[in-house]
């Protein structure tokens, strides 16, 4: 059994069984492979994946057990290797980062600046997605930290610490008649069309919460993941807008006026997420620390030993988290 091998079934499981894209992420050939699985089924005396020809169809019950315990030993594999890294040089390496654009836009550009300032041998590179993406990018171990509002409670092998809370904005031009309006009310917004982010990215549950609640549907006529194309769209009056406070701007988006959304929609907190048993590196726990202050290295290492959810929300029950 070689650890070749057991690379290439994790990452055919991980690529839909689909062994052309998997050769092409790992820059290898297809029948290299096939001919490695094969010889590691032989060596086993069972199969890890049920075939339809050459094609693979679906994980058996044996492979699954094998698949699963496989993702704990690359795991370790992984971490040795960041733990000689450490030793031989703990401000050299590389640092992933998966995140949504507002987060990337509006909140990290300080944050990564410091870093790098700090570690400028790390590397650091950032992928952007929904949060399910993002959140699943960690769950898989294919990136260090998942950054996000939603859906990281999805995943059960995620630690996740909350970071900050932030709230709403409502955006319109200056010749709309809710620019002068003192105090915002869900019946006003209700009554124009408003242009917002997609269901489940940022913090969107909050706000169909609120309409849900106060009983009143809002005119939803223009959904997007990116806080600057909503603003784009809100110039060239196809509604009103709800964004994150943090993205709206004054210098940039003078064209625009923020209205104080918080007393209309719960806050929202962001989290910091990491794989299970993952090795944090020195670096790592100072980029934690650069984003959110509160999450010094003895609570990350308290939040690693919670054995479960219930028991890390006990550990941040009493922490004031700052606004954004």
């Amino acid at each position: 059994m070689k650890l070749q091998q057991l690379r290439y079934i994790w990452e055919v499981a991980s690529h839909n069984l689909n062994v052309s894209t998997t050769a092409e992420s790992l820059y290898t050939s297809q029948p290299g492979i096939s001919k490695q699985i094969r010889m590691l089924e032989d060596e086993l005396g069972v199969q890890i994946f049920h075939r339809s020809g050459k094609h693979l169809t679906e994980i058996t019950p044996a492979g699954k057990h094998i698949i699963n315990i496989t993702g704990d030993i690359l795991d370790k594999v992984a971490n040795i290797r960041q733990i000689a890294q450490e030793h031989k040089n703990k401000d050299k390496g590389e640092l992933s980062i998966a995140t949504t654009h507002t987060q990337a836009r509006y909140v990290l550009p300080a944050i990564i600046k410091q870093f790098i300032g700090r570690y400028p041998d790390v590397s650091l590179h950032m992928h952007q997605g929904t949060p399910v993406q993002i959140s699943e990018l960690a769950s898989k171990g294919q990136v260090d930290f998942a950054i996000a509002t939603e859906a990281l409670e999805l995943f059960d092998n995620l630690i996740m610490m909350p970071c900050y809370r932030w709230n709403r904005s409502v955006i319109v031009r200056h010749d709309h008649p809710l620019a002068t309006q003192k105090k915002l009310t869900l019946k006003a917004l209700s009554e124009y069309p408003i242009v917002t982010y997609v269901f489940g990215f940022t913090g969107r549950s909050q706000l169909d919460q609120a309409f849900d609640s106060a009983g009143l549907k809002p005119k939803v006529v223009f959904t997007a993941t990116d806080a600057d194309v909503i603003k784009t769209y809100v110039k060239l009056g196809l509604g009103v807008g709800i964004v994150a406070s943090m993205a709206h701007d004054p210098n940039i988006d003078s064209s625009l006026v923020a209205l104080d959304a918080s007393h209309l929609f719960e806050p929202s907190t962001t989290k910091i997420g990491f794989r299970r048993g993952t090795y944090l590196r020195s670096y790592m726990y100072d980029f934690i620390s650069l984003f959110a202050p509160h999450l010094t290295r003895g609570i990350v290492d308290e939040a690693v030993k919670a054995v479960n959810s219930e028991v890390l929300d006990q550990l941040f029950k009493d922490v004031e988290l700052p606004e954004h």
